[in-house]
């Protein structure tokens, strides 16, 4: 797997991914909409730590810096 996530988007998936956790145990989110959220919060953790998102992949996306070769 190509690393395709750069840092500012790992940041703000995991900000997203805590934002939905807090609203679930505060009690603000529940039932359906609780269980879909929490799962695009753990899809986006792991894409997170994993510096790879399929969706990315497939529409040839890249927010990864990269280097210049000199």
């Amino acid at each position: 797997m190509k690393k395709n996530v750069g840092n500012t988007d790992k940041l703000i998936r995991l900000l997203i991914a805590l934002l939905i956790a807090v609203l679930y145990f505060t009690d603000l989110i529940s039932g359906t909409l609780a269980i879909v959220l929490g799962v695009v919060a753990l899809i986006m953790v792991v894409t997170s730590l994993l510096n790879f998102c399929g969706f990315y992949a497939i529409f040839g996306i890249s927010t990864c810096k990269t280097k210049e070769v000199k």
